[in-house]
C-alpha cells in the first residue's frame, strides 16, 4: 500500500478535515505547494485561495484565509484564519469582500499593500470559479 499523509486542516472555529490523504495542494503566500508523503519539513504563510485535497482518486477543495502550513515528519496542519468547505462559499459575501478589499488597497504601500493584493487576487480567483 502507498504513503499515506496525515492532514489536518483547522480553523478557530472548527477542524474541518483530519485524515490520511494522497496529496494537498496549499496556496502558499510565496508560491502554491503540493505536499504528498514523505515531504520535506516546511513552514508556510497561507494566501487566500483554495486548498485541493486529493485522496483515493477525488478532488476535495476547501477555501482559506490567511493562517500557516506546517508540514512535518508526522503530516501537514493548516490552521486557517477562515475555512469553509468550497461549498458553503457564498460569492455575493466574497464580491463585497473584493469591493472592501480593493478600497483598502487604495491606501496602502509596501507589504501591506502586497498582501492586500494577494488576499484581492485570491478572492477574484475562487468567485471567477
Amino acid at each position: 500500500m502507498a504513503d499515506k499523509l496525515n492532514f489536518s486542516l483547522v480553523s478557530p472555529e472548527a477542524e474541518l478535515f483530519a485524515g490520511e490523504v494522497d496529496q494537498v495542494d496549499i496556496p502558499g503566500t510565496e508560491g502554491n505547494v503540493g505536499v504528498l508523503p514523505n515531504h520535506s519539513p516546511l513552514m508556510a504563510a497561507i494566501r487566500t485561495g483554495a486548498i485541493t485535497v486529493y485522496n483515493e482518486g477525488t478532488e476535495t477543495q476547501y477555501f482559506v484565509q490567511g493562517g500557516f502550513a506546517d508540514v512535518t515528519p508526522d503530516g501537514l496542519t493548516v490552521l486557517a484564519e477562515k475555512a469553509m468547505p468550497m461549498a458553503d462559499v457564498n460569492a455575493d459575501s466574497l464580491k463585497a469582500d473584493i469591493a472592501a478589499a480593493e478600497a483598502a488597497l487604495d491606501g496602502l504601500e509596501g507589504e501591506a499593500a502586497l498582501a492586500m493584493q494577494q488576499n484581492l487576487d485570491g478572492l477574484r480567483a475562487v468567485v471567477s470559479g
